[in-house]
């Protein structure tokens, strides 16, 4: 009798991602919260799209995601971006929140105060995340080698005051770029990997 030996398949572990958008002079968000210096035309609103065609998990922390919910649930976005509006809707949200979340936002989870073993257990799992703006859990995503890769998109304007995506960091970063893509508008998005050192907190 041949007996024909299988190697298991093993799943592909996932990964944790962020896209964000910057200035030039490295702000993700300027005073006050403000983003309106930010251009989205139809390339942009294209490259959204493809994006959350991807299928991961969407993380954010509790104040962007409230400023997500209010605008992608509204009735100027689903006129506006009826393709993003509707991706945004369905896809599989996670929060990272220290207090208690009011939403009626579909598919909206939040994280428990063990959020990275969470986060380790989902990429084990083969679940791949990304952050959508967000810097401050970009900042402790970062410090605590759970980030994986970085997309950026760099806007074609310097605003001088704001809040710097990597001000304040405990730890050296040490990516690799990877791919560039430019935009009509003139921004450019930059894909970083990280070159890992195996140094994972938890």
């Amino acid at each position: 009798m041949l007996i024909l030996s299988r190697k298991k398949t093993m799943k592909p572990k996932g990964t944790l991602s962020a896209f964000l958008f910057l200035s030039l002079d490295g702000f993700y968000k300027g005073e006050n919260e403000d983003i309106s210096w930010h251009s989205h035309g139809p390339e942009e609103s294209k490259f959204s799209e493809d994006n959350l065609n991807s299928g991961n998990t969407l993380l954010f922390g509790k104040r962007t995601f409230q400023m997500m919910e209010s605008f992608w649930t509204s009735e100027s976005a689903f006129q506006t971006f009826p393709m993003v509006a509707k991706q945004m809707q369905n896809a599989p949200k996670l929060v990272l929140s220290h207090s208690k979340l009011n939403t009626k936002w579909k598919h909206t989870d939040t994280l428990e105060p063990n959020w990275v073993q969470q986060i380790l257990q989902l990429k084990e799992k083969g679940t791949s995340i990304t952050i959508l703006g967000s810097g401050e859990v970009v900042r402790q995503c970062s410090d605590l080698g759970l980030l994986d890769h970085y997309s950026l998109m760099v806007d074609p304007i310097a605003i001088g005051k704001g809040e710097s995506l990597f001000g304040g960091l405990k730890s050296t970063q040490s990516l690799k770029l990877e791919s560039t893509k430019s935009f009509a508008s003139g921004s450019v998005l930059l894909n970083y990997k990280k070159i890992q050192d195996d140094s994972v907190e938890e």
